[in-house]
């Protein structure tokens, strides 16, 4: 498994020029996929790993919204950027596996192409659990690998490429981390192939 720091200091490298190293494949597909993800949020709200923003411009206006990441460079951008937002957003440099919030705090979750990069994802996923309140949403899009026998090999292959450069695995199995860390009751919609999924979870405790 990769080292923690190791990770960060690969988000932290890039971080001047995520947005634009992203900036593709944000107009062809992900602006749209994420006005659907955050179209569902409600109430008190948690975003895991804000990153540089990216969702931010596509939450209600009423959603009172916190914002972590343990990248403090990309964190620095996302605060740079929506500093002014009129939703005042908490922004918060912290590790999604070991959060500093009390239990059953949020009554939203949301996560964004975060989950290819935690460096345990298990862990990261039952500290959402836990601070995620009982019939809580969990609201997630990203990628995993395919079940697709030729390209899930081909995506376990080249997933050093994109993990050395900027700290992302392109063959997580997120469902099956879901189950691990306890999470019952979901939804899950291919968006891209059976590659990019919008995953809604109910948290049943």
């Amino acid at each position: 498994m990769t080292k923690p720091d190791q990770i960060k200091n690969r988000y932290n490298r890039v971080a001047r020029c995520y947005d634009w190293m992203e900036s593709p494949m944000e107009t062809a597909k992900f602006s749209k996929w994420r006005r659907e993800l955050t179209r569902q949020v409600t109430g008190n709200t948690l975003e895991v790993g804000i990153g540089t923003g990216k969702n931010i411009p596509y939450y209600p206006e009423e959603v009172k919204l916190t914002a972590i990441d343990f990248s403090k460079n990309m964190l620095k951008r996302a605060k740079l950027k929506y500093q002014d937002d009129p939703r005042k957003i908490s922004f918060i440099e912290m590790d999604a596996q070991d959060m500093i919030f009390e239990d059953n705090t949020f009554d939203t979750v949301v996560t964004s192409c975060v989950f290819c990069s935690v460096p345990d994802p298990v862990k990261g996923l039952q500290e959402i659990r836990r601070v995620l309140k009982p019939g809580g949403q969990l609201l997630m899009l990203e990628h995993v690998r395919s079940k697709q026998k030729f390209l899930g090999r081909l995506m376990d292959w080249f997933n050093f490429v994109p993990l050395n450069i900027w700290g992302a695995n392109i063959n997580r199995q997120t469902i099956d981390n879901l189950k691990k860390a306890g999470f019952t009751k979901m939804e899950v919609n291919n968006l891209w192939r059976d590659i990019v999924k919008l995953i809604k979870v109910r948290n049943i405790k």
